[in-house]
């Protein structure tokens, strides 16, 4: 396979017709970042070819790297009840990160999440790209920061610009909301009851947007 030295980015990995198939096929061969190295497998996104919306995270986790799926973990679970609450339909949902590899650090014998830097980010992108040209949401919802910046730019700022409907070149609509881990990583019982509540709240919001 080519030295990630050489292809610091997914660009050379991708395949040359585009389905959701292929990009999966072929994503799990990814070395357009270090990324890969240390992880168990690519994280690839899930859900149906032409879904209206499109969930978008920062990177799996533990539970994600070892299963191989999306949103299996804590975090996830917390996504769908928030789905249920803003009458999301899953069939209408595509889940995937902006970056397909688990970035941790060891610490005893646990894997702790680390986010992944800018480069890492940079260099996944192709595979998000790729996955936005396949499918045609139209909206894309940002859960959490990472995602948010690598698709609106690097000024976003979620505790800004929760909650805000963009147009973008990516998908008719945009809009940026709370990573459900950070809810859970929320201090006290008030914040996150707060911050699950506008996570519910956004997701709803978004989706309105496709029955006007």
């Amino acid at each position: 396979m080519p030295s990630p030295k050489t292809y610091p980015t997914a660009q050379p990995f991708l395949p040359e017709r585009l389905s959701l198939a292929s990009l999966k096929k072929a994503a799990a061969h990814c070395q357009g970042c270090d990324l890969y190295k240390g992880a168990t497998q690519t994280v690839f996104g899930d859900g149906k070819a032409h879904a209206r919306i499109m969930l978008v995270g920062e990177t799996p986790g533990d539970s994600e790297d070892k299963q191989g799926e999306p949103f299996v973990g804590p975090a996830g679970r917390l996504l769908r009840e928030a789905m249920g609450e803003a009458g999301l339909n899953p069939a209408d949902v595509y889940l995937t990160n902006a970056v397909k590899h688990f970035r941790y650090e060891m610490r005893g014998q646990r894997r702790l999440h680390q986010k992944p830097r800018w480069r890492e980010i940079v260099a996944c992108q192709p595979w998000l790209e790729a996955e936005v040209a396949v499918i045609g949401p139209q909206l894309i919802v940002c859960l959490g920061a990472t995602a948010a910046q690598s698709i609106l730019g690097k000024d976003f700022r979620i505790t800004k610009q929760r909650g805000e409907l963009i147009a973008s070149d990516w998908a008719p609509w945009v809009i940026g909301t709370w990573h459900p881990s950070a809810v859970l990583r929320a201090p006290d019982s008030e914040s996150r009851q707060r911050m699950r509540s506008e996570l519910v709240d956004d997701l709803r919001y978004g989706a309105s947007k496709l029955s006007e």
